[in-house]
């Protein structure tokens, strides 16, 4: 049986890091495998709960805010750890990746497996380009995520 996967980069194009999801869902978009969707949710994160809707699993790509070095790579599995308070801001989006995934919770509208990829940023200001760390973290996420990808695949195929 094949696995329905959603990989969903998450931002806004115009405020520097906070466009590193789009980057690596573009770079995966030539890469994956029949029944594997790469999306790209641009403002209001609402719009997440149509977007994984019937997926079997969504694998979501973020700037994150924790504190941590500029380009740190954080992988969650909200359905098993929360998510830390704050990482996810939705400031430059009227409503986030966290408030997306507390809604799908209350309304059980999430796939069976989620992931989420933070790249710790550095710069939100309008019209900036992303910063050198995170630019050079997008290498390993895309690996990363292809790694997440596979697994996926096997565990739901049984192989």
């Amino acid at each position: 049986m094949m696995v329905r996967i959603g990989v969903i980069g998450v931002g806004n194009e115009a405020r520097g890091d906070d466009a590193v999801g789009f980057v690596v869902a573009r770079r995966l978009l030539p890469m994956v495998s029949e029944g594997v969707t790469v999306m790209e949710a641009h403002g209001d994160g609402s719009y997440l709960l149509d977007m994984w809707q019937g997926a079997d699993a969504v694998i979501l790509i973020d700037a994150s805010v924790s504190g941590a070095e500029p380009g740190t790579i954080h992988r969650l599995e909200p359905l098993t750890q929360p998510i830390p308070c704050g990482w996810f801001p939705c400031s430059t989006h009227a409503f986030g990746v966290t408030e997306a995934i507390a809604l799908g919770r209350a309304l059980q509208q999430l796939p069976p497996r989620v992931v989420i990829y933070g790249i710790e940023g550095k710069q939100f200001d309008l019209g900036k380009a992303l910063s050198t760390e995170v630019v050079q973290a997008v290498p390993d996420v895309v690996q990363r995520v292809q790694q997440d990808i596979g697994v996926l695949q096997t565990q739901r195929r049984g192989d």
